[in-house]
């Protein structure tokens, strides 16, 4: 199955809503809000880790992963959601941290108090000389990826932060007791499942210095990631339900190899080259505009190429550990409408299955912080301290993590204007924009005009269209650097999408807007309301024939 007229919905419990008054979100504020999710036309919710956690990585960091961190509730409260979304038409997606653990999980606590059967669940190994790291690989949140373990006289690997230890897939038992844990799930309900950068459980065969980076060639995508996949799908039982793998450092082979159904891996893919594009030189750190010539390069390159290769999208521009795409790729301020609804029709016409992470429906922003005390990101907290020492200044450091910063996606769910955004009744664990008391979900349902009723149309069009959901593309425009366009067809029928990404008037290359209606397509959707001759600031066009 393709999902290919699907919609899922990303909910960050911790951020969604807060049902007891103790500043943190939790399912049954997940349950409380049932009705809007429905509203929204969305087949998938998927959750976010609340499993116990120390919470080093708000909650990748796994301790226990068949339970419910009582900070979210119960399992009582998990199977009156599972059951009520049910009951709305919805279905329950869970997010599985399978690559790595937290330090407290049982099984590390045993390998570092010398239980050899342990031992060999997680990556260990010799220094190449006292006091020296295996490899020069570095973790994703800056720094070493190896930690000494003075218990045992080892170093484990952690790619991630230095409390989520990797597991040893290689160890078969390591793979049944995963399997185990995603067929727990499966059995009390859950429909469907994303796999948390699935793609680096497979390490290479010798672990060697990277000469030219800091790892992730060597590691991503590796030798035996594609049978580990089929082996947990057929042992799990989860063969038919939507899954999706997060794919880090990724390419577009092996992402057909992940999703095309002919392999029996997964359903669809994530890839985040399209998120790059405004990293200077390459680095998340340094920022510079958006370069949408290479953004549109990107898209027809995984569009065109999973089309070909028979693989499947998750088309997405936010998540939890993505900063606002409104205030990335569009403008926030002026624009704030326009471009929001321009940047969500850019990916929910295309070829693949669109996620929708909360707040992106209503335009939520970028957090605007004005100091680092207000931010909760490990990743956030320990790259201020990088760039600091690299010579920047507080402000210029402070500006880019305000640019770059996991919590822009993780600030509370904006439902109204009272207070705490309605998202609480005290002060959450972490502080929303000042936007939100016109940014907010009661504002916006009363809006006609609004982006929160703009997303609803886009979910409500791909359901009853099927050159939406099965049609293939084609990009045109190819050479205009402003424009990202593309034609959908299927049976004989046309559908163009035309997007400005630039906040000024810009014009075609290849026809101009009235060429098309001269042509006999007709616009049956845009964010502006009468049809101009060439396109306006953050301006989407939809044509049909």
């Amino acid at each position: 199955m393709k999902f290919n007229d699907k919609v899922v919905y990303q909910i960050y419990p911790k951020s969604f809503q807060d049902s007891n008054g103790d500043g943190l979100g939790d399912l049954r504020g997940v349950i409380q809000r049932l009705d809007y999710l429905q509203s929204l036309g969305v087949d998938y919710l998927w959750l976010t880790p609340f499993f116990p956690s120390p919470q080093h990585d708000n909650g990748y960091d796994v301790a226990d992963y068949c339970a419910v961190d009582p900070r979210f509730g119960n399992m009582t409260d998990f199977d009156e959601l599972v059951k009520t979304a049910g009951d709305k038409g919805m279905k329950i997606m869970l997010d599985m941290v399978l690559c790595h653990t937290s330090v407290d999980h049982e099984w590390f606590q045993k390998a570092i108090n010398g239980d050899e059967h342990y031992q060999r669940y997680y990556i260990l190994r010799d220094g190449r000389s006292p006091g020296e790291p295996p490899t020069n690989w570095q973790c994703a949140f800056g720094g070493s990826a190896w930690k000494w373990q003075p218990q045992i006289g080892k170093w484990y690997l952690h790619l991630h932060d230095v409390s989520q230890p990797d597991l040893d897939w290689t160890n078969p038992e390591v793979r049944k007791e995963l399997a185990n844990v995603v067929k727990f799930w499966r059995d009390k309900g859950v429909m469907g499942f994303r796999f948390d950068v699935i793609n680096l459980i497979s390490k290479p065969e010798i672990f060697k210095d990277d000469t030219a980076g800091l790892g992730r060639r060597l590691f991503a995508d590796g030798p035996h990631v594609h049978e580990y996949l089929r082996e947990l799908v057929q042992n799990a039982g989860i063969e038919g339900m939507i899954t999706v793998g997060e794919m880090a450092s990724t390419d577009l082979e092996n992402c057909i190899r992940y999703s095309n159904p002919n392999n029996h891996e997964l359903s669809m893919s994530f890839s985040f080259h399209h998120l790059k594009v405004d990293y200077k030189n390459g680095n998340k750190w340094e920022l510079m505009p958006p370069d949408i010539k290479a953004l549109k390069k990107i898209f027809e390159e995984w569009q065109v190429g999973m089309q070909e290769g028979n693989g499947w999208n998750a088309v997405f521009y936010n998540n939890h550990d993505q900063p606002r795409i409104v205030s990335r790729f569009g403008d926030d301020q002026k624009y704030l409408k326009e471009s929001a609804k321009m940047l969500a029709a850019s990916i929910h016409f295309m070829r693949g299955t669109p996620y929708i992470y909360q707040g992106e429906e209503i335009g939520m922003t970028n957090a605007k912080y004005s100091s680092i005390e207000q931010y909760r990101d490990v990743e956030s907290l320990n790259y201020y301290k990088i760039l600091l020492n690299q010579g920047k200044s507080k402000n210029e450091a402070l500006k880019i993590i305000g640019e770059r910063s996991r919590d822009n996606s993780r600030t509370p769910m904006q439902w109204s204007s009272e207070k705490f955004a309605g998202f609480s009744i005290v002060d959450p664990w972490l502080s929303s924009p000042e936007n939100y008391k016109t940014i907010n979900v009661e504002t916006e349902e009363n809006d006609i005009n609004s982006v929160l009723n703009f997303y609803k149309t886009l979910v409500k069009f791909r359901k009853e269209n099927k050159i939406v959901q099965d049609g293939d593309i084609k990009f045109i425009e190819r050479e205009n650097d402003n424009v990202i366009a593309y034609i959908r067809t299927l049976n004989g029928k046309e559908l163009i999408i035309i997007c400005n990404f630039k906040g000024n008037n810009t014009n075609l290359t290849e026809k101009t807007l009235s060429d098309y209606t001269k042509n006999g397509y007709k616009k049956i959707l845009g964010n502006y309301d009468e049809l101009a001759e060439n396109l306006r600031p953050y301006e989407v066009v939809i044509f049909e024939n």
